[in-house]
């Protein structure tokens, strides 16, 4: 799995994993027991002591959709995205946790060169569950970007935590639309939403400057913190 640190800046872990590569299933490069894949549905039915790694990279096109259902208790489960966006992609992101005390943990960071939406729908479908889900976009020139994101908590369900959240670093002529929400019919644990555009300040580009980069290196050592938090 070096070659997703080398070409994609991705650390590996201990963990049983699930890797896609633009958009389609890597049987070949991937290594799980507790879980079925059938293309783009991730169903994890075994619980293990190891977390659950789904990694997404490549680039993303066309209509997509990874649905992620979360069956086994006591199980963490997380996604590592690290996609671009050439040509207009639709990537829907479908969570569903019936597992009681299991979390799943997301990052989502696409590069977006063209049009963009996301959709992510975080369902609680069991008390004690977690869903975190944390997108940043890069969006270039002339980009649109379109994110919704909705996290369900139903009734007798409570003690859940919940976080969906987005965060864009935009081109002033980028188009940018962010709409996170909540349906929420329990007492949660905690249940967080937020939509922010992520601005360098002066004091970090002059910091930059006098370190001797030019604007071209100063915008891509930006971009990349932005990314990589």
């Amino acid at each position: 799995m070096s070659y997703l640190w080398q070409e994609f800046n991705i650390k590996t872990f201990t963990a049983e994993t699930l890797v896609f590569r633009d958009g389609i299933f890597c049987k070949e490069l991937s290594d799980y027991t507790c879980a079925s894949c059938d293309n783009n549905t991730i169903t994890i039915n075994k619980t293990i002591k190891i977390p659950v790694h789904i990694i997404y990279i490549g680039e993303i096109a066309d209509n997509i959709n990874l649905n992620i259902n979360i069956i086994a208790p006591d199980t963490k489960i997380i996604m590592t995205n690290k996609t671009v966006c050439k040509k207009p992609a639709f990537f829907n992101i479908f969570i569903k946790n019936f597992g009681k005390n299991s979390v799943f943990d997301g990052k989502i960071i696409v590069k977006n060169h063209n049009s963009l939406k996301i959709s992510v729908l975080a369902e609680h479908l069991c008390e004690n569950t977690g869903i975190f889900v944390k997108t940043r976009v890069a969006a270039y020139k002339n980009s649109e970007t379109i994110l919704t994101g909705s996290a369900i908590i139903g009734k007798n369900i409570p003690n859940c935590d919940s976080d969906v959240s987005f965060t864009v670093m935009a081109d002033e002529n980028a188009k940018i639309t962010m709409k996170p929400m909540q349906y929420i019919k329990s007492v949660p644990e905690s249940a967080k939403h937020s939509a922010s555009v992520y601005k360098p300040n002066n004091n970090q580009i002059n910091y930059l400057r006098t370190s001797g980069l030019g604007t071209i290196e100063i915008k891509q050592v930006l971009e990349n913190a932005f990314l990589e938090e």
